[in-house]
């Protein structure tokens, strides 16, 4: 089997993980998009430094994390949320992740729309506004009829309870969320 072909599995085997990660600290969908054909791009040409020892997905991900801090760097909008440790910290959970039961990140997500479903409404509805629909905190509350920090604790508590859903679902191991 040749490079190409292979890199191509590869490719195909994480590019959900990395869109995940992506969108996780990057707000511009055209910019999640440019990141991505990026390091592609730089996996690509620097696949011969590729360590096949270890796993693929991390290596993809540094990739990106370098991109990312770059792209922050020249970007004035400020799109990017989060730091350098931030991102190893994202690195470390979506690796955990991917040893996980489950074949795919597909069936991950079905487990995370399960224990979604299964919050209670006011969990749900926040998390959903929050994160889904992507609005500011304080729209958020707004909307909820809540004051800002009741909405921050209202969101803590969702968050906590889909985590304990997932750790059961999936038999994640615990650790910091």
């Amino acid at each position: 089997m040749h490079a190409r072909d292979l890199f191509e599995i590869l490719v195909r085997e994480h590019a959900d993980m990395l869109t995940v990660y992506l969108r996780s600290v990057v707000r511009d969908p055209a910019a999640v998009d440019d990141l991505f054909q990026e390091t592609m791009i730089v996996a690509w040409r620097t696949l011969d430094r590729f360590d096949t020892s270890r796993p693929f997905g991390p290596w993809l991900r540094g990739i990106a994390a370098k991109l990312i801090l770059a792209w922050r760097r020249k970007s004035a909008a400020g799109m990017v949320l989060c730091d350098e440790e931030t991102l190893t910290h994202l690195d470390q959970r979506l690796t955990a992740l991917a040893r996980q039961p489950g074949d795919n990140l597909d069936e991950k997500l079905e487990g995370l729309r399960g224990c979604l479903a299964a919050l209670p409404e006011p969990y749900r509805q926040a998390i959903e506004m929050r994160y889904r629909e992507e609005l500011p905190a304080a729209t958020v509350a707004e909307r909820l009829e809540l004051s800002l920090e009741a909405l921050k604790k209202q969101l803590q508590r969702g968050r906590a309870r889909l985590l304990d859903c997932l750790q059961r679902k999936l038999a994640l191991p615990e650790g910091p969320s």
